[in-house]
């Protein structure tokens, strides 16, 4: 068992929360039992490390059996340590040392996505989390994070994803314009989200959200600039029915992300299909 909280060892974890570190390495941190679960369940090649306080390896004695079919024995460590370890305030006895796993655009683009995702310069970690999450359960091919967007490896966008980060393929890296040309190239029609846009439900009732298409997302406070709106085949606002002054950005692109799930999910289901 691990007992000191100022080991090498539990430094070397603890630095994880800086992305100057997280970029030498290639590793991230993982914290909670959900999140840990959803990784050895869908990526288990992905853990290289699992810390467990005892109390938490009775509680959630899946997760150590499931570590076990995958080769991989956990460490016992204090609650001390497991505190020094971690960014959250109760991390609920279980951390793990992952590999980063971004897919390459060309590798999304194999696949013949019909729904993808692009978030340029998202800087806010939760509104991240939250989209990635949401484009899970939508049923999205992948998610692409262009310009700054923040780190994906981030702790609070990977505790917002609450495990889907193992789920949906996401892309890293690439600047905005090439992005959009490859998908538009691979038949997608590029949607970007704007205040000024098209309202959604025209979108909806002409029967345009049942193709294969691309959300473009901008940044919390200044949106899309309009060499951004320029490069999407149209832009699509979200109504606001009630007084609200707007819609915070992850709703509003989970609005978006089922909008053209639903229609594609309709499509599929129609007579001759």
């Amino acid at each position: 068992m691990i007992e000191n909280p100022r080991s090498g060892r539990v430094k070397a974890v603890a630095k994880l929360s800086r992305r100057q570190t997280r970029q030498e390495t290639g590793l991230f941190l993982l914290e909670g039992p959900q999140a840990v679960s959803e990784a050895l369940a869908w990526r288990p090649e992905l853990v290289e490390e699992l810390y467990v306080t005892p109390t938490a390896a009775q509680k959630h004695s899946e997760i150590i059996v499931a570590a076990r079919e995958s080769n991989l024995d956990a460490e016992f460590v204090t609650e001390d340590v497991l505190d020094a370890m971690t960014d959250t305030v109760t991390p609920q006895g279980i951390a793990a040392v992952c590999r980063q796993h971004p897919t390459s655009l060309r590798g999304i683009i194999a696949g013949a996505p019909r729904l993808v995702a692009v978030l340029e310069e998202v800087r806010d970690p939760g509104n991240l989390g939250t989209i990635i999450r949401a484009a899970d359960a939508a049923g999205a091919d992948a998610v692409v994070l262009t310009g700054r967007t923040v780190d994906p490896f981030n702790a609070k966008v990977v505790r917002s994803t609450t495990g889907s980060l193992f789920h949906v393929p996401f892309s890293v890296g690439l600047e905005l314009a090439t992005v959009l040309k490859q998908l538009r190239t691979a038949g997608l029609t590029l949607l970007a989200a704007d205040v000024k846009g098209r309202d959604l439900l025209d979108y909806r009732e002409s029967g345009a959200l049942t193709q294969p298409t691309a959300w473009l997302f901008g940044n919390e406070a200044r949106g899309l600039t309009d060499e951004d709106l320029q490069l999407a085949d149209g832009a699509v606002c979200v109504p606001i029915y009630g007084k609200a002054e707007s819609m915070n950005l992850a709703t509003a692109a989970s609005v978006c992300l089922y909008e053209s799930a639903f229609a594609q999910a309709a499509s599929d289901k129609s007579p001759g299909r």
